[in-house]
């Protein structure tokens, strides 16, 4: 079973896309192991506030990795600027082959990293509730810091 037909005009690292997929497979295995292993049982539902919670801290988290400035240490491996994109946001585009690139379409792309902040903050629920609640609420208020700041500049550029 060969990838080479699936964008023969795109440099589309599928195998990479495997790989990290594979991984967070594993890790999610591993993780779902050790909480067995550990005697704690699974809740039948998430609260519906935690949820809330981490949804929003999920984006947050996800924008923040993937387009924050202060971030862009994480990022610069595996991407190369290409400009401003916001408040305090940067613009992106992976780089490299492979493993190299697949990583800097994952870390560049909010989206992308839903899934894996979502994970993390849902396991965090599960094993250290208090401290991810924590966490979360600190990314939810960032977000609604940022919510106020767009909104002030808007009012302040149409006054």
């Amino acid at each position: 079973m060969g990838n080479a037909g699936y964008a023969p005009d795109r440099d589309t690292p599928v195998k990479s896309y495997a790989v990290l997929m594979a991984w967070l497979s594993a890790l999610a295995a591993g993780f779902a192991r050790w909480f067995r292993a550990s005697g704690r049982q699974l809740p039948d539902r998430i609260d519906p506030v935690d949820l809330a919670l981490v949804t929003v801290a999920s984006h947050k988290a996800s924008r923040l990795i993937a387009k924050d400035r202060v971030t862009a240490s994480i990022r610069a491996p595996f991407t190369r600027y290409q400009g401003e994109a916001g408040p305090s946001e940067v613009s992106e585009r992976p780089r490299g082959r492979g493993l190299r690139r697949a990583i800097g379409e994952l870390i560049a792309c909010p989206y992308c990293l839903g899934m894996w902040t979502s994970s993390a903050l849902i396991a965090g629920l599960l094993v250290v509730p208090r401290f991810t609640r924590w966490v979360s609420s600190v990314l939810v208020a960032f977000f609604g810091s940022d919510l106020l700041q767009i909104a002030y500049k808007k009012a302040e550029d149409t006054l």
